[in-house]
């Protein structure tokens, strides 16, 4: 396994397959592959010999694992780029992506400035706005237009808006560095910290500092684990960073998460340990004794908090699959203080916030959000109508009238409005000037068995006039996994689909939050399984059905959804004509080895514990790749800032594939340059990559978007 592949001979080996590609004539022409060394290679895990050839891939920044990656590049430019739906599709993102845009103002907690994004047609990305309130003229504060490579990761004004932290990370990685922002000398003061994307920073009321959440400096931690050992830090203003203090971590399990948030009141102090099912909290006031009063410990099930006037608000989900609420007083945080305030329901209560003097619980029905508003009495007083089955969230003050509500739908785009309470009427602040008339389609949901007979829900949209052949091109996609619903949300890279005459179907798998605690343990862990068979029988009820057939179907999926996309690629091969795959979990085996991965060892287990290693070899994808079997298309996408996926799965996903396959089908790799877990930097990068991918899945069912 140490031994490199020579230089010369990869060098003349890859010659000849792009003089091979050169040659090759129309997008029907046999496929012809770079070269793939293989160096024969083996580790025994409990016992089993596991065969990987491709382990020198995982070495990425060798000079011969990036020969390899441009070859592969270039090989799946040379059939993508001749294909005439990219053309159409890039003018088509064009249309929908770009225009001029202007976020709902972010309004601060003291006093009337307020905060937003906004782009205008021509530039690469949002830049970040002020106004002294909603009715002053605008001010210009950041431009990451004018960064390169950098980007604006994130915006966290201080509650009077007198400073602005801002956080710069480079092409798409996930550690931004924070800098302050002075509102009054229009300057960016010497400060500067280490961030994490999924931190944030909470202010102290004063002014006088934050709290935020990071990864470790290198050098204060074992060498390879910079990206573990997450904690919270707090930085004093006008101090250097050096001198923050570490004020909450773990210094055992290095895969603990930690947060931080300020109470609105500005009297106390929140901490949350965690990873994704199970949760710890404490708290502290500010001004008072810095020891932390346990809330809840032992990370026995999932909760969050928050204090409304003197009130400690908890949801959890312990021994409520479906989540409930309880009630106390600050001062007495224990469990045996706890008063039931929103019982269970039968539907998915997924989140609370305490908003203008009331509390908005937002459930999961069938998929779908409602909202439900209550008094700090626990009282419940009404529903806040929506505008069809959709996606929403609430945000607002507990302290200011303002109610912002966010909706989407599958056609309906993501537009904001303002509720009046008083009035119980929502009234449209912003819906974007996109260009699409989505009255031609509708959305419907379905029931379908699983394997096991268990229902699944599913979503169909579709136009108007279709019909149920057996003949329409399907895209079917899914997620399945650490809790996360597939909700109804626009999405304008599906409407080109829509627009090009397809049909999506969006299945509620098991793994996922829809239907609560239950739902998503039951695509977990040894019960992973479970996910991939639930797609499997969305795709043939789609048949059964006659909305479409196997050679009609594309599937695709993202992150755990490329998990999913690749394991049912390996498992039934005949059902789908074109795979997606993009920024992939593949190798199951070896996953946790790298970035900060183990972290979803909660989520899918871990092979070196013998008894997780038998159900991870028996449906890890790369694994299961067999020798001589026909394969559909694939596209294999990954990016080459990925903190969260590394682009070793794909890149051996795609030779193993390449190698095996005995079909006519092609399967390629494009690897995303600048571009970080969730895509690209700009505008372009991105319309470039939707264009990539859509055209190849549109090519392989026979869709071509309209001319105009």
């Amino acid at each position: 396994m140490k031994d490199k592949v020579p230089v010369a001979l990869f060098t003349a080996l890859l010659v000849i397959a792009l003089l091979l590609l050169s040659n090759c004539s129309g997008k029907y022409a046999k496929i012809s592959y770079p070269p793939t060394i293989r160096i024969p290679g083996a580790d025994t895990l409990h016992g089993t010999v596991i065969i990987d050839n491709y382990r020198w891939l995982e070495n990425y920044n060798d000079s011969t694992t990036q020969k390899w990656l441009m070859a592969q590049d270039k090989a799946a430019r040379a059939f993508i780029d001749k294909l005439p739906q990219r053309k159409r599709l890039i003018k088509r993102f064009n249309e929908l992506w770009r225009y001029d845009d202007e976020k709902a103002p972010e309004n601060v907690l003291v006093g009337d400035r307020v905060f937003f994004w906004a782009t205008k047609k021509d530039w690469e990305r949002y830049a970040y706005y002020t106004k002294e309130n909603e009715k002053a003229e605008k001010e210009l504060l950041f431009d990451p237009n004018t960064w390169g490579l950098k980007t604006l990761d994130y915006v966290q004004p201080s509650r009077d808006g007198k400073y602005v932290a801002y956080g710069v990370a480079e092409a798409g990685n996930e550690e931004p560095v924070i800098k302050i922002f002075d509102m009054a000398t229009k300057k960016t003061l010497p400060d500067s910290c280490k961030g994490w994307r999924q931190g944030g920073v909470s202010w102290l009321p004063d002014n006088a500092g934050f709290y935020y959440s990071a990864n470790p400096l290198k050098g204060d931690v074992p060498e390879g684990e910079e990206s573990y050992w997450d904690a919270v830090y707090f930085h004093r203003l006008g101090t250097s960073t050096v001198e923050d203090k570490k004020v909450f971590y773990h210094d055992q399990v290095k895969e603990f998460w930690h947060g931080a948030g300020i109470s609105e009141d500005g009297k106390y102090i929140l901490f949350y340990r965690g990873m994704f099912n199970k949760t710890e909290i404490y708290y502290r006031k500010l001004d008072g004794d810095t020891s932390l009063i346990p809330i809840v410990t032992g990370m026995d099930a999932r909760y969050s908090a928050d204090i409304v006037e003197d009130k400690l608000i908890i949801w959890t989900d312990l021994n409520t699959p479906k989540g409930m609420v309880y009630i106390t007083d600050v001062d007495k945080p224990g469990k045996k203080y706890w008063r039931e305030f929103i019982p269970e329901s039968e539907d998915n209560l997924s989140s609370i916030m305490a908003i203008a003097g009331h509390l908005y619980a937002v459930y999961l029905h069938n998929a779908h959000d409602i909202i439900k508003i209550f008094d700090l009495n626990g009282k419940y007083l009404r529903d806040l109508a929506l505008p069809t089955i959709g996606s929403v969230s609430v945000r607002g003050y507990w302290s200011k009238p303002d109610i912002w509500v966010n909706f989407s739908s599958y056609t309906y785009p993501n537009s904001t409005f303002k509720y009046d309470f008083d009035r119980n009427e929502l009234a449209l602040y912003y819906r974007p000037p996109i260009a699409i008339d989505v009255s031609n389609y509708v959305v419907e949901q379905v029931w379908y068995k699983s394997k096991d007979g268990t229902e699944v829900s599913m979503f169909l949209i579709h136009r108007k006039n279709l019909k149920k052949d057996g003949r329409n091109a399907v895209y079917l996609t899914g997620y399945g996994g650490f809790d996360i619903p597939e909700q109804p949300y626009f999405s304008s890279r599906k409407v080109v689909w829509l627009e090009a005459g397809g049909m999506v179907a969006a299945p509620n798998l098991r793994g996922g939050g829809e239907y609560g605690k239950s739902w998503h343990e039951a695509g977990m862990l040894d019960k992973k399984q479970n996910v991939f068979d639930d797609f499997i029988a969305a795709a043939e009820w789609l048949i059964e059905n006659k909305y479409t057939n196997p050679q009609r179907l594309a599937i695709g999926g993202g992150s755990n959804g490329g998990l999913l996309t690749g394991a049912v690629t390996v498992q039934r091969p005949d059902l789908f004509k074109v795979i997606q795959c993009e920024v992939p979990l593949l190798d199951m085996l070896r996953y946790h080895k790298f970035s900060y991965a183990n972290i979803w060892a909660e989520e899918y287990g871990n092979a070196d514990d013998p008894e997780q290693f038998k159900y991870l070899l028996k449906y890890s994808p790369y694994h299961n790749v067999v020798d001589g079997a026909k394969y559909p298309a694939v596209l294999f996408i990954a990016s080459d800032n990925d903190a969260r996926c590394h682009p070793l799965h794909a890149m051996k996903m795609a030779a193993r594939m390449q190698a095996a396959n005995a079909g006519n089908e092609p399967i390629f790799l494009l690897m995303q340059k600048k571009s970080g877990h969730v895509g690209g930097t700009t505008m372009s990068e991105d319309i470039e990559q939707a264009s990539d991918i859509w055209s190849f899945l549109m090519d392989k069912v026979g869709l071509m978007p309209p001319k105009e």
